[in-house]
Order: C-alpha cells, then sequence, then structure tokens
C-alpha cells in the first residue's frame, strides 16, 4: 500500500513539474508584453568613424555605439552590432541584412527615397581638410586642378561629385577615413571633405598633421535608418527613446565622453 502511494506521489510532482515548463515555454516565446519588448534587432555600423563609432580592444565604443545601446535600454528591446564599409550599410538595409543602421549617417533627400529616418540627433556639416603646412588652399574657389579625396558613400562624396565641374578639381575616392587622412598626409591627394565633428575628433586624438579651412560647406544632421516602410514601430520607439535620453540629460553626457562643446 505504501509503494502505490509514493508511486502516485511521485506521478503527481512528474505532472506539475511539466506544466511548469510548458508555462514558461509559452510565456518566452512572446517577446515579452505586446509581442515586441525583448527583440533582437540588427544594427549596422561603421567602425572607421571615430568619435561616433571605432573600436578599442575588441570593444565597440563611441558616440554611436552609446547612444543606440541607451536608446535599446531604454525601450526594452536587443541590438545586435554588424560592422561593415559605410558604402554597404544602405545596400545590406535593403537586403535584409540588417533592421537599423547608426553611422553618422547625414539625413539627405536621396537617402530618403530608400530609408526612413529618425529625428536628427546629432548637428554635422562637412569641412575642408589639408596637411598643416598647406598654405594654398582655403576656400572651393582654391580647388582648381588639385586632387579631392573623399569616403565613398559619403554626403562628402557627394558634396564633391555636385561641385567638381564648377570648381575643376579631381576625385580620389576612399573606402574607410583612416586612408583617406592619410593620403592627404602622404601629400598624395591635396585635400579631403570630412565632417567636422569626426577630423576633429581625429586630429585632436591622433596626432595627424592635418588643419581644417574656411568654413563649414554644409549644415547636415545625423539621423538612425531603417528600411522605407519597414520597422515604422521599431522607429516610433527609438525616437522616443532618444527623446527621453535628450530629456533626460544622458544624451549630453554620451556627448561629453567623445567630444568638447564647441
Amino acid at each position: 500500500m505504501k509503494k502505490w502511494s509514493l508511486l502516485a506521489l511521485l506521478l503527481a510532482m512528474l505532472l506539475v513539474l511539466a506544466a511548469c515548463g510548458s508555462d514558461e515555454s509559452e510565456e518566452g516565446s512572446t517577446g515579452g508584453e505586446g509581442g515586441t519588448e525583448g527583440e533582437t534587432y540588427t544594427v549596422g555600423i561603421d567602425t572607421t568613424y571615430p568619435p561616433f563609432e571605432f573600436e578599442v580592444d575588441g570593444e565597440y565604443t563611441g558616440i554611436d555605439i552609446d547612444l543606440i545601446k541607451a536608446i535599446a535600454e531604454n525601450q526594452e528591446f536587443e541590438i545586435e552590432f554588424s560592422p561593415m564599409d559605410f558604402g554597404g550599410i544602405i545596400p545590406a538595409l535593403q537586403a535584409g541584412q540588417l533592421d537599423v543602421a547608426i553611422a553618422g549617417m547625414s539625413i539627405t533627400d536621396e537617402r530618403k527615397e530608400v530609408v526612413d529616418f529618425s529625428d536628427p540627433y546629432f548637428d554635422a556639416g562637412i569641412s575642408l581638410v589639408v596637411a598643416e603646412s598647406n598654405t594654398d588652399i582655403t576656400a572651393l574657389e582654391d580647388l582648381e586642378g588639385k586632387t579631392v579625396a573623399v569616403k565613398s558613400g559619403t554626403t562628402g562624396a557627394q558634396f564633391a561629385r555636385d561641385n567638381e565641374a564648377k570648381y575643376g578639381y579631381t576625385i580620389a575616392q576612399f573606402e574607410d577615413s583612416p586612408s583617406m587622412f592619410q593620403e592627404v598626409s602622404n601629400g598624395n591627394a591635396d585635400v579631403l571633405l570630412e565632417d567636422y565633428p569626426v577630423i576633429a575628433y581625429a586630429i585632436a586624438e591622433s596626432g595627424l598633421e592635418l588643419k581644417t579651412v574656411g568654413d563649414r560647406l554644409t549644415g547636415d544632421q545625423y539621423g538612425i535608418a531603417v528600411l522605407k516602410g519597414e520597422n515604422a514601430e521599431l522607429l516610433e520607439k527609438i525616437n522616443a527613446g532618444l527623446q527621453e535620453l535628450r530629456d533626460s540629460g544622458e544624451y549630453d553626457e554620451i556627448l561629453a565622453k567623445y567630444i568638447a562643446a564647441e
């Protein structure tokens, strides 16, 4: 009799454990309340773009990295980074390899044809950059017959193409910023076009023998991108998180880690 009682008790315990396991499995598949919290999104980045995105001791860091991490934490979703050349980011969004991109990407009408942007998160602008010893170039009017280095896929590259005939220079394209900087430092190119905060940081931190000249050529703003017509809910979360970071002061704290106020 005792054996049968013990067997019944063990059977009852097994049934209870099985029911608990089933409940946990069902909870894990919902992705959180509303079915969106806890989802994981793949984020395209370009790690050759300090102070916005770069790598230190195998870890991604920079303004963009800290910002998207803080937005994800605020809005309760997960992210995975996918580093690539800047010129490949929008094609990767179009191919479904990325859900979102944050890469110091200027908001332009041309890009708006294929991606939807978040609210602007940084005011940038293109600057002319020459070797420290160069005294011949101070403005666009000085570029006739010169070689202008640009990074592929950027607003600097677009600006150079749009004004090539007007100012009579030759364009040399590069896939990353360091190669472009080195080309001007070595004297193989006369001038480069780069977003002001990026080149200011590079000169200050790496000791590049370069300098900016003249006024900023554009008034670009950076935005976070998703494929046009896709991920509208994610874009809403990004904008909401960005606004909360601004309101709380965390946004200013992130910027202050990498760049000084002008």
